[in-house]
């Protein structure tokens, strides 16, 4: 249903994407995960056909989406990354608007409105960013889609709006809905995603079955050390480390039961402040390809 092959957008100084390659499959949620500036609006700006690549293609439905866009957006709902709606209307207004143009039906847009507990009587300049971001889901969902693309869709939705969010991707995945979520939300990934692919600067570094990551038997072990020297001599021991903080000399290390009892041998010999246990999760799996950064909330 969407392809991406070989797509390259070189902005220069090193932005952009570069040789990146994926498809989504008929009836699949694919997630599409990588920080903000990692290249995923990019990639999606070319499927929606905003921006021309400088080499390779990108096609949805077997249409090119530079050349055929227009035929396109027929049969696709898009949030984008920021929303930018006309102010001088009323919530209320732009939805009859785009009722209009897409043919959508009134108890689905009822459903949708519902369900976000949006209030459309009001003027658009004085909404909310949540506001603002519930309006830009229920216009892409309205018309019952069969492909959606969406680009950070829950930015600046409250927690309770962002599993309604998530309520909904489930619901479509099981009317055979094709859905492509970039996001770096790992929540949002792990309730509904298929497959995923990681994005790390301009680059797909990692493309995996989102079961692989969920049915994973390792499970991460939080350390912090007392001293330097017990963190530094551990970094040798050759123990999968996701990631480590030498200023706090803290470590996320993944092993399965069968390594346990070398582990706290290990650990034996060096003087421990803290140590606890969890399961291996998405997060570690996208911290493994991002552990030469700072991510101070996963320690």
């Amino acid at each position: 249903m969407i392809e991406v092959k070989n797509l390259t957008k070189d902005f220069g100084f090193n932005r952009g994407v570069f040789d990146i390659s994926f498809e989504v499959k008929k009836g699949e949620v694919y997630g599409f995960l990588g920080p903000n500036g990692a290249g995923k609006t990019t990639t999606l700006r070319a499927l929606m056909g905003f921006s021309q690549p400088d080499k390779g293609a990108v096609t949805i439905n077997n249409k090119n989406c530079w050349n055929d866009y227009s035929d396109i957006l027929k049969d696709v709902g898009y949030v984008p990354g920021e929303v930018a709606l006309p102010e001088g209307l009323s919530g209320i207004e732009f939805i009859e608007m785009m009722k209009k143009m897409k043919h959508a039906d009134e108890s689905r847009i009822k459903y949708l409105l519902d369900l976000f507990q949006f209030e459309p009587n009001q003027s658009m300049r004085k909404m909310s960013i949540g506001d603002k971001r519930k309006l830009a889901i229920i216009a892409a969902f309205m018309s019952d889609p069969s492909i959606l693309i969406l680009d950070e869709p829950t930015s600046g939705l409250d927690p309770i709006m962002q599993n309604k969010f998530i309520e909904l991707i489930k619901s479509e995945k099981k009317r055979g809905k094709t859905i492509l979520l970039s996001t770096h939300i790992f929540q949002e990934v792990d309730a509904s995603c298929d497959r995923l692919s990681i994005i790390k600067e301009g680059k797909i570094v990692a493309t995996i079955d989102a079961d692989e990551i969920r049915n994973n038997e390792n499970k991460i072990y939080k350390i912090e050390f007392l001293k330097d020297e017990g963190y530094e001599a551990f970094l040798n021991t050759g123990i999968n480390i996701v990631y480590s903080n030498k200023d706090k000399r803290k470590m996320r290390i993944a092993i399965n039961d069968k390594e346990i009892n070398q582990l706290v041998k290990n650990l034996s010999k060096y003087e421990i402040k803290y140590f606890s246990e969890s399961k291996f999760t998405l997060e570690d799996y996208f911290l493994s390809y991002y552990k030469d950064k700072e991510v101070e909330q996963s320690l």
